[in-house]
């Protein structure tokens, strides 16, 4: 043994060059040689893994480092000896598949690049893959960034012996709306099949047939030449499957809106993550319909950035050409969202460049006429103009009772601390709410005492081994993205036990072996408070059903448990008691707790201050020395701040309709989004001056005096703060002239002659970095509230409402592929409860209160008695605009009348 050798067995290491070995040996490793370069490696390591240690690379298809090992496409053939019992190094006697086979103590591995064993047995492999493999490479996507092209042109052979015709499929299969199907390409790695089951947990698609005919493929049933009754010509199932899943033409259960193959048990494809499979896979058999035959890698320029859709803030890199983006893939992020994203992450973007961008600022003229002074229409002007106007508006609203400031939750954290300077050194006002969504007093404490500069809490990697998690008015699959993931990750892997409060057990909680406690909307803090007592060893009440007083025990048990975690969503804000309970057991139980919000922007703005009574990293507005430490970081005098908390969203929208505020800065606010958007629309029309910063036109430009657009993700450089607390910056993928918010406050400050700090990405970072944190005391917690259950007549139901992660938000706009995989919208309620209002499954309900109605399909659902769950946003199914109502809230339930009983399914029905 050389003496490099013998340092590396030594210390644990990667043999170098200069002798040098790692400080830190490698617990229970094993040493192996690779090409004459010996390697310590932990014990369980795959021999493809060892040989990536030393930079060997072995070409693989099947391979994926965050997938089980399934040696399908035999690509990664070398040639091994292992000792036997007398120490003996003898070979095997055939090549074996590096992604399967473990490194083992004194194994020898030799791959093509010293070896003619393993070099003519992965050329007989990459021959075997070419011989049906279509000659189709200036038209196929993965051109020029495929797996196959790189491994034919290093392991393959210069001429091909296959004279016979090649294999063809009709093509390409519509698998869904979004992801189509070329299956002569497909070389049989698996990795979709694999990603399918053993990270979405959604089986879409799967090897058929066997031997020469076998070959990837959704469970189409025309396609693939099975008999199945109720097939339509496209392939489409319309009758729901005996085995109980849905179909894709069903008018129940979780099945999408647009057609989907079905699966084997008449389950059609609805995937959330599929687009993962199209990145993963080595060659071009998958791909998407938004981006087939649009670009070729190489005329592709790429950027590392944040996706804007959700407070997970997975990293994706921005691929665009001339200006336009063409497609967003996953980023390479261990510590967060590893190498997966959602859909909506991935091709959620046209919106950005939506024909209704606004890319001038807008004024509104004041006309006289013989009935006074009106508001006549918007015209385009310049930004000198735009900006003076706005700063004499908002001057003139200050003077006349104030101005209500609503940012919305779209911000960077350095358009957020931009936002909370103005509003309290410009405007003088704490009238600050970034809530677009249900809110409450109570929510504002505990985000002021438990959320706001604590840093980075909870993280991914502490639920991945957490022994136990709680979702509280949470669906992770819905309002989480990626979150969802790395949970199912956990519960594979680690043996995480799920908890979900909710009034059913989702798909998404099924697929994570969740375990449900029923509760109805409003109960939460009641259910939260009872596991609370238990764990602090106070008796349950006598009354409690059995199974009930069972549940409470268990969960108390569990998360008492090291590493638990609880995990609250912005859902328990229209909860009373809920997130003062949510502490009291993370309390109770020595439990973590973290809060994750569904915008992407609601953490950073809770720590820049954007709620009433918050001042930036927590600091309480009503305390004198938070003031002074401000007033010094911003460089005003202390008395030019708010000393009293303001009113949050609710109120500043009560306060506009009846003349209190003398006007409004708005932010991306959707207000169809608020909890009563018929106030909201009112309460604009009548406030006296309205100043609105928008990426595209909406509800709200239409009622503002003055509109200046800003930038887009894209188009801009920032940072968003994760649920976690953990800064994630981006930069600027495409040139452009367009403004971020944080400049354009800047500039409109500029006009009151305040410098607010904030002219560049760089200064409005430092200006983030220039207060310490916060030392002092911090807004006390919620304090208990008495829950008690709605009183529900027959013909009634409490309403359960949360968003889907595919709806009718703005942020999905221009992506009709993407929308045709979201869920059709359908009304949920038990057995007991469509009995009581008179409606049977598949039959159409309609959901009413003084204020309007919805009609939907009805989906018997094993869930909490007297509940009805409607999607809250999606299309036909507005909940706040259409009832004015929020979940918690009593609504009438009615058969729908016949002509709306035959109206076709997934049209949503709203009435």
């Amino acid at each position: 043994m050389t003496a490099t050798a013998d340092k590396t067995a030594a210390g644990g290491g990667v043999a170098r060059a200069d002798g040098a070995t790692p400080a830190e040996p490698i617990p229970d490793g094993v040493t192996v040689t690779i090409d004459d370069v010996q390697v310590t490696v932990p014990k369980g390591t795959l021999v493809i893994r060892a040989a990536e240690q030393i930079g060997v690379q072995i070409p693989r298809f099947c391979d994926h480092p965050l997938l089980e090992p399934v040696g399908a496409c035999r690509q990664c053939l070398v040639e091994v000896a292992v000792p036997d019992r007398e120490g003996n190094v003898r070979p095997m006697p055939k090549p074996q598949a590096s992604c399967t086979l473990e490194a083992t103590a004194g194994m020898v591995v030799r791959t093509a690049h010293t070896s003619p064993v393993a070099d003519k047995a992965q050329a007989g492999v990459m021959e075997l893959l070419l011989m049906n493999h279509p000659l189709d490479c200036p038209v196929c996507d993965k051109g020029g960034e495929c797996p196959l092209q790189n491994q034919a042109m290093t392991n393959g052979a210069p001429d091909t012996r296959f004279v016979d015709v090649k294999r063809v499929f009709p093509k390409p299969i519509g698998v869904s709306t979004q992801i189509l199907l070329d299956r002569e390409r497909c070389v049989l790695c698996q990795r979709c099949t694999r990603f399918s089951d053993e990270i979405a947990g959604d089986a879409f698609i799967a090897l058929q047939e066997r031997g020469a005919r076998q070959q990837i493929g959704a469970f189409d049933v025309d396609v693939l030449g099975y008999a199945a009754s109720g097939a339509s010509p496209d392939g489409v199932v319309s009758t729901g499957s005996t085995t109980g899943g849905v179909s894709a033409g069903s008018t129940t259960g979780d099945a999408p809106v647009g057609g989907a193959a079905p699966t084997e048990d008449g389950t059609p494809f609805a995937s959330y993550f599929s687009g993962n499979t199209i990145q993963i896979c080595p060659v071009g058999a998958l791909t998407s319909a938004t981006y087939r035959f649009r670009a070729r890698p190489f005329d592709l320029v790429s950027t590392p950035a944040i996706a804007e859709h959700d407070s997970s803030c997975a990293a994706i890199r921005v691929d665009h050409r001339r200006g336009t983006v063409m497609r967003r893939l996953a980023g390479d992020d261990p510590a967060v969202n590893e190498e997966w994203i959602t859909d909506k992450d991935r091709f959620a973007f046209a919106w950005q460049s939506a024909p209704d961008r606004i890319t001038t600022p807008l004024v509104r003229d004041r006309v006289t006429t013989a009935a006074g002074v009106e508001r006549g229409e918007l015209r385009p002007a310049s930004w000198v103009e735009a900006l003076e106007l706005a700063a004499e508006g908002l001057e003139r609203a200050r003077a006349a009772g104030g101005v209500g400031v609503l940012p919305g939750g779209r911000l960077t954290v350095e358009d957020a601390f931009a936002w909370s300077r103005y509003a309290r050194t410009v405007l003088g006002s704490d009238d600050v709410d970034q809530r677009a969504r249900a809110h409450s007093a109570e929510e504002t404490a505990f985000l002021a005492h438990a959320v706001a500069g604590t840093g980075v809490g909870v993280t991914f990697g502490d639920l991945e081994r957490a022994p136990v998690v709680l979702l509280a008015g949470l669906e992770a699959e819905e309002e989480g993205g990626y979150l969802f993931l790395r949970l199912r990750k956990a519960v594979r892997k680690h043996g995480l036990r799920v908890l979900g409060l909710a009034p059913f057990a989702t798909l998404g909680l099924r697929r994570l072996d969740g375990d449900l406690l029923p509760a109805a909307p409003g109960m939460e803090g009641e259910w939260l408070g009872a596991v609370a007592a238990q764990a602090s060893g106070v008796a349950l009440p006598a009354d409690l059903a059995p199974a009930e007083s069972a549940a409470i025990t268990a969960a108390a048990a569990a998360l008492a448990e090291p590493g638990a975690v609880v995990l609250v969503g912005e859902r328990l804000a229209g909860s009373p008691g809920a997130l003062g309970a949510a502490l009291r057991l993370a309390e109770a139980t020595g439990a973590r707790l973290a809060w994750v919000p569904r915008r992407v922007g609601e953490r950073g703005g809770v720590e820049a201050g954007l709620l009433p009574g918050l001042l930036p990293g927590g600091r309480p507005i009503t305390d004198p020395a938070a003031r002074a430490e401000v007033a010094r970081a911003w460089g005003v005098a202390e008395a030019a701040l708010p000393t009293a908390p303001g009113r949050d969203l609710s109120g500043v929208i009560a306060a506009l309709a009846d003349g209190t505020l003398g006007g409004a800065l708005v932010g991306g606010v959707e207000l169809a989004d608020l909890p009563d958007p018929a106030a909201a629309r009112a309460a604009l029309a009548s406030a006296g001056f309205v100043v609105s910063l928008e990426v595209r036109a909406s509800e709200v430009t239409a009622l503002a005096d003055v509109v200046l657009p800003v930038a887009p993700p894209v188009e801009r450089a920032g940072s968003y703060v994760s649920w976690e607390g953990r800064v994630r910056p981006f930069g600027q993928a495409l040139e452009s002239a367009a403004l971020p918010d944080h400049r354009v406050l800047h500039a409109l400050a500029a006009q009151a002659g305040v410098n607010l700090g904030a002219d560049d990405v760089r200064a409005a970072h430092r200006a983030v970095g220039a207060l310490p944190a916060w030392t002092g005391e911090r807004v006390p917690a919620p304090a208990p509230v008495a829950v008690e259950a709605p009183s529900v007549d027959a013909g009634a139901a409490v309403l359960a409402s949360w968003h889907l992660l595919l709806d009718d938000g703005a942020l999905q706009d221009g992506e009709p592929h993407l929308a045709g995989t979201a869920k059709r919208p359908v009304a949920r309620l038990s057995a007991t409860t469509a009995a009581a209002a008179g409606v049977r499954d598949g039959e159409r309900v309609t959901v009413s209160t003084g204020r309007g109605a919805i009609t939907l399909p009805v989906r018997v659902t094993e869930m909490v008695d007297h509940v009805v769950w409607l999607p809250l946003a999606s299309k036909g199914s507005r909940v706040h605009d259409a009832l004015g109502a929020s979940p918690g809230d009593v609504v009438s339930l009615a058969p729908a009348p016949v002509a709306a009983q035959t109206t076709p399914s997934g049209d949503g029905g709203a009435a």
